[in-house]
This record gives structure tokens, C-alpha cells and sequence, in this order.
């Protein structure tokens, strides 16, 4: 019997260690990625035998040496990344598998939300997703239901463009807006600015998205070696969840998007939707962009001026309330 050690690692991973881990994940046909707490379990001589990492509220890179399956190391990185969470206040965990391994992480609570060929993401909580899915407003029932999956970062008159063109195409919109706060403008701030962007709008239901769609938890860069097939396959994995939960629990035939010319990852994301959707029963509906003075209005470019303080090439893009907060940093409780 081996004798095995497990380490634990705030942060970044000492240097020769993470070149260690990372050819560890690497043989194991995982791509590293850095997290807030990292599990290295160790032989007697010093190498890898297992790994795993906590960001956030995701548990990731979690790998055995194959040669060493049936030692029961899964349960010290599993047991250690589940106490560390606990300790920082995350009840709610999701991971991310192979789906040939989606026996082994249900004996630790982990249960199935969706999968595609490559991954498999699992949540702690039985019904979390479905839960979720089924407390959003429904709005009237009957007609003709679509959604616009958005970051507006921040809320544009492109914004605006596209769900009004989107909301005059269907009896009830669903706006869903991304609640990860990694973005320039925060989460609430740009919540409360779209909901004021479409207010007048009477068919557009302004929701979060929570954890479930276009995040941190639905697009793992680290899960695959391959990054462009592992943007690939997280955008796969999303649209996924999508469909399983989104589109039954509000009666989704539609989903708007807005043509993209300047990012490809927003590019080929809206081209698996093509591809992913109708087969689903959605149609998938792109809309050109909304111009000003000859160019598209986009977020990117909002924030560029922004940025610059151009005040007088900014105002004609983007709506009062998201002017206010850009030049002035006010977002009142009453926008919300």
C-alpha cells in the first residue's frame, strides 16, 4: 500500500508545483487553470497522484492518476475543496466532469444538471437549476415567447435596439441579464440599467440569469486541452442548459441575438446557436446592429470613451440612465 500525503494551497500554487500539476492535468487530458485553493495529493516520492481546485463556486481540474484508480484518492480532494468552500460560506457547489465519471461525484452530492459529449456539470443541490428555472415570471401564457441572453456592460441604445425589434417579434420577451460579476459595470448596477432601458416595453420580462447561463459555471475555459475546442465545447454545454431547463419552464420558440462583427467568441457562439437551437424547436433570430454615425453601436466601445471621458461621442450612445451612471456614478434604488 502507498503512502499518500495531501497538500492544500491558498492561491497560487508555488512555481514548481504548478509546473508539476499542470503536467499532471495535462497527461490526464485536462487543461490547468488557477484557482483560490488547490488539493495536490502526493506519493512517497514526491509526485502528483491527484489534484483539484476550488474558483469561486466551481470545483475544477479534479483528476486521479489513472494508474492509481480504486485507491480512494478522489475522497481526500473532494472531502478538502467541499470543508474549504464551506468555510468561505458557499453552500451551493457546482463541478465539472467527464460524464463517464458522473457516478463517482453523485457519491459525494453531486448531482447531473446537463451534459454534452464532453462534459458533464453537476451541482450539490438536487433541484437547484430546475428550481430556479420554475421561479422565474412566466408573464402571460399563450403566444409566442422569446429570449435575449445579454451581459450589457454597460445597457446601450444597441441594447435597447435589439430588444425592442425583438420584443415587437413575439407577445412576451424574456431579457435575460448576466448576473456574473465580472464586468466592468457590476452585476446590480447593470441589472437595474437594463430593466430602466426596456421599462416602457410592456412585454419584456427583465430576469438574472443566475448561475446558469453564459458564467463561469456554464463556460469552463479549463476543461479541455484544446482552448478552441474548449470554448467550443463550454458554448455547446450552455446552450445545452438552455434548452434542458430555460425553454420548457417559459415556453421559448425564439431567441434573439444581435449580429456580432467584433468579438469571434460572441461569433461563433451565435453561430452554435444556429446550429444547436432549431433542432430544439427555437428559432434563432439575429439582428443587425443599431448604427451611429456610420458605426455599430457597441458596449466595447461604450466603455472605450468611457474610459477617456468623451462624453460628447458617448451621450449619443447609450440611454439617459446609463449616461447618468457612466458620468456621474449614479444608479438610484429607484432605477431598480
Amino acid at each position: 500500500m502507498t503512502d499518500f500525503s495531501t497538500e492544500r494551497y491558498e492561491g497560487a500554487l508555488p512555481p514548481r508545483l504548478e509546473s508539476r500539476v499542470r503536467s499532471f492535468l495535462t497527461a490526464q487530458g485536462l487543461r490547468y487553470e488557477p484557482g483560490d485553493f488547490t488539493v495536490v495529493v502526493r506519493d512517497a516520492e514526491g509526485n502528483v497522484a491527484a489534484t483539484g481546485s476550488l474558483a469561486g463556486k466551481v470545483l475544477k481540474c479534479i483528476a486521479v492518476d489513472e494508474r492509481l484508480r480504486g485507491e480512494g484518492l478522489t475522497a481526500p480532494v473532494m472531502t478538502a475543496l467541499r470543508a474549504r468552500a464551506f468555510e468561505k460560506g458557499l453552500r451551493r457547489l457546482f463541478l465539472f466532469t467527464k460524464p463517464k465519471n458522473g457516478s463517482m461525484f453523485r457519491d459525494f452530492g453531486f448531482y447531473p444538471v446537463s451534459h454534452t459529449s464532453d462534459m458533464l456539470l453537476m451541482e450539490n443541490t438536487r433541484s437547484g437549476i430546475s428550481d430556479f428555472a420554475a421561479s422565474l415570471d412566466r408573464g402571460p401564457q399563450g403566444g409566442v415567447h422569446g429570449a435575449v441572453v445579454a451581459n450589457c456592460n454597460p445597457f446601450t441604445l444597441g441594447h435597447r435596439y435589439l430588444a425592442e425589434r425583438a420584443a415587437a417579434s413575439c407577445d412576451t420577451l424574456h431579457l435575460f441579464i448576466l448576473s456574473e460579476n465580472q464586468s466592468a459595470v457590476p452585476a446590480d448596477v447593470r441589472f437595474s440599467l437594463a430593466r430602466q432601458g426596456v421599462s416602457d416595453l410592456k412585454n419584456v420580462l427583465v430576469h438574472p440569469t443566475s448561475d446558469y447561463l453564459i458564467s463561469s459555471v456554464t463556460f469552463p475555459t479549463y476543461f479541455l486541452k484544446d482552448e478552441q475546442k474548449a470554448g467550443e465545447a463550454a458554448g455547446r454545454l450552455d446552450l445545452t442548459v438552455f434548452c434542458d431547463y430555460f425553454v420548457p419552464a417559459l415556453s421559448l420558440t425564439r431567441r434573439f441575438v444581435g449580429q456580432e462583427p467584433f468579438c469571434p467568441v460572441t461569433a461563433a457562439y451565435n453561430r452554435l446557436m444556429h446550429e444547436m437551437l432549431p433542432p430544439r424547436g427555437v428559432e434563432v433570430v439575429e439582428i443587425p446592429r443599431l448604427e451611429k454615425g456610420g458605426c455599430a453601436v457597441s458596449a466595447s466601445r461604450v466603455r472605450q470613451l468611457w474610459k477617456e471621458k468623451k462624453w460628447d461621442e458617448l451621450r449619443p450612445l447609450v440611454p439617459d440612465g446609463t449616461y447618468r451612471y457612466l458620468s456621474e456614478g449614479v444608479c438610484s434604488p429607484s432605477d431598480a
